[in-house]
């Protein structure tokens, strides 16, 4: 099976998944902190990605992915939304963006407030 390797300044989590499991599935099996406002149905951009390593092995991008990720943040050549996008055979590395970073803190205010009292939210660039 391959295994998606999720980075971000508050985690660094590797799971197995089977081919066709989304990386948004795959992110909330191993507790990522990639957020979705919209449930992961592609509706807004709040679980943009970057994918590091392992683009090439992932589901072909739709129109309807395009459409969402012109409005994300800090969109690059290895942008991804993380609901619509299926691992194959391959190993994938994911790095999460400051947009889905700020959604999660949003879905999770517990998390967040501790991270705000611990000075390491928001992060400082």
């Amino acid at each position: 099976m391959p295994r998606v390797r999720f980075r971000s300044p508050f985690d660094d989590v590797v799971i197995e998944v089977p081919e066709g499991t989304s990386l948004l599935e795959a992110a909330e099996q191993c507790g990522a902190t990639v957020g979705h406002a919209c449930g992961g149905v592609c509706a807004c951009s709040t679980c943009h990605v970057w994918v590091k390593r392992g683009l090439e092995s992932l589901s072909e991008q739709q129109d309807n992915e395009a459409d969402r990720l012109d409005q994300a943040f800090d969109v690059r050549a290895n942008s991804r939304l993380s609901c619509q996008s299926l691992v194959g055979a391959e190993d994938v590395d994911v790095e999460i963006t400051q947009e889905s970073l700020q959604a999660f803190l949003d879905e999770n205010p517990v998390l967040r407030h501790r991270l705000e009292a611990e000075g390491k939210w928001p992060l400082k660039r």
